[in-house]
């Protein structure tokens, strides 16, 4: 799998976007540097799966530019590996866990279709890497949804992907799933140099991988590193009540939407000083993400 030489690999310069006749967000002006794991956060109906959509070209925008993998969005979809939220629905159970992975090299789902020994060789590489080899020959319907998010992850790597983008991973899954999930992330980003996109509701899971976050606020999309997001008052804003970001003694942090903490925990709200002026927008595009 190649890391993209490039320094940014999501890009958005004056965006907008609408659906159905209603402006979803506008004034989208930030980049992803490659090489990072970044959550899209924000309430349902913000437009997160929106934004994803758009990345890969199956939504227009309705003003400015968005550049993907160096090109515009939709023409480096082969450098994108893929995991929609509804996966584990849309696919057939019918089928083994190998032939699901080959999906991402054959491309089809209907039909016989000859696979090789080079193809069935990428899928059982790509089936290994996510811990799920020895279920090469189980039927999907015979496996957990844990399992089947591996699947669904193994199928989007098997083409050697530069980024990978994932729509709500950890949904519906138990607390071992989802650990198991996001270890198979960080070893795609820690030892293959794999960016990767998550859109997410719950931070809490992928708070030791990520190195950033696009949240959806005001109308407005917005990019910053993850010491900036972790802040209190701003996701207050975002989400709408109250939030607390809590350090452990271990120093862990969580994030909490009650005031219910244990005695031994600290809140750590950090300087709020100027989270004000983290939601002005301007039209110009800076490197790096949107800071102010």
């Amino acid at each position: 799998m190649q890391e993209h030489a490039a320094q940014e690999c999501i890009v958005f310069s004056d965006a907008s976007i609408e659906r159905g006749g209603r402006l979803i967000w506008s004034h989208g002006n930030f980049s992803i540097p490659s090489g990072t794991v970044t959550a899209i956060v924000g309430t349902n109906g913000t437009g997160k799966t929106t934004m994803m959509n758009a990345e890969l070209g199956l939504l227009p925008l309705k003003s400015g530019t968005a550049t993907i993998l160096g090109k515009p969005a939709g023409q480096a979809n082969e450098g994108i590996g893929y995991v929609p939220q509804s996966y584990t629905s849309d696919i057939d159970s019918n089928l083994t866990a190998e032939q699901s992975v080959l999906l991402g090299l054959t491309g089809t789902k209907f039909g016989l279709h000859i696979t090789t020994e080079k193809e069935r060789s990428k899928a059982l590489e790509a089936m290994a890497f996510t811990g799920i080899a020895d279920k090469a020959h189980m039927r999907l319907s015979q496996l957990s949804g844990g399992l089947r998010q591996r699947v669904a992850i193994a199928q989007a790597l098997v083409a050697d992907p530069e980024l990978l983008m994932l729509d709500e991973p950890l949904a519906n899954l138990d607390l071992a799933s989802q650990r198991a999930t996001v270890h198979v992330l960080s070893r795609l980003n820690r030892e293959l140099g794999m960016t990767i996109q998550v859109v997410a509701h719950d931070l809490n899971m992928l708070l030791p991988i990520l190195t950033g976050a696009v949240y959806l606020l005001d109308g407005h999309p917005h990019y910053a590193e993850m010491n900036t997001v972790l802040d209190s008052h701003l996701l207050t804003h975002l989400y709408g009540t109250t939030v607390q970001v809590v350090t452990t003694p271990q120093g862990d942090m969580f994030v909490t939407p009650s005031a219910d903490e244990p005695d031994d925990v600290v809140p750590d709200t950090h300087d709020a000083s100027d989270v004000a002026n983290f939601h002005h927008h301007t039209a110009a595009h800076t490197t790096g993400g949107e800071r102010a």
